[in-house]
């Protein structure tokens, strides 16, 4: 039954569930306050290296003229293995990870940082695997490649 939701849920929905997850596991479970010392300072490099990764690749999509909708990778037209792709396979979903890292240290409750976890169990089976077995179908041989160099999350 799961299977009908590979690639059918916007990563960005999945973001904000799981911010709302974080909210609610953050004041629902017990546990104080962690107040780690310069926690907007945290916060703000945080937001700022996640809109980057999520950002960056989408520029370097528009010049690779290929879609960068995460909801049709059958669509692909040319496989971005440069910029951050040399380090990450996914800097996009990589940078959704951190942003939601960014609103649990804001949320400050320790119940909070279940939706880290959650949201990359999530994307990995749900958005992830599905785009790995579309890809080296559409570009055979290079997307061996680029997984043999590159690894998933980092």
């Amino acid at each position: 039954m799961l299977t009908k939701l590979e690639t059918k849920v916007p990563p960005l929905v999945v973001l904000l569930a799981c911010m709302a997850i974080a909210w609610m596991l953050g004041h629902g479970l017990p546990g104080r306050p962690i107040e780690p010392p310069f926690q907007g300072a945290i916060i703000v490099l945080l937001i700022a290296a996640g809109l980057y990764l999520n950002l960056a690749p989408k520029f370097a999509f528009g010049r690779a003229e290929t879609t960068v909708n995460p909801l049709s990778p059958e669509n692909a037209s040319t496989l971005v293995t440069t910029g951050l792709y040399r380090w990450t396979r996914n800097p996009m979903y990589l940078g959704q990870a951190v942003l939601l890292t960014a609103w649990v240290v804001f949320v400050d409750r320790p119940g909070a940082w279940l939706a880290v976890p959650l949201f990359v169990a999530y994307i990995t089976r749900l958005q992830i695997l599905p785009e790995e077995y579309i890809l080296p179908r559409r570009f055979p041989g290079l997307y061996v490649s680029s997984c043999e160099r590159t690894r998933r999350w980092l």
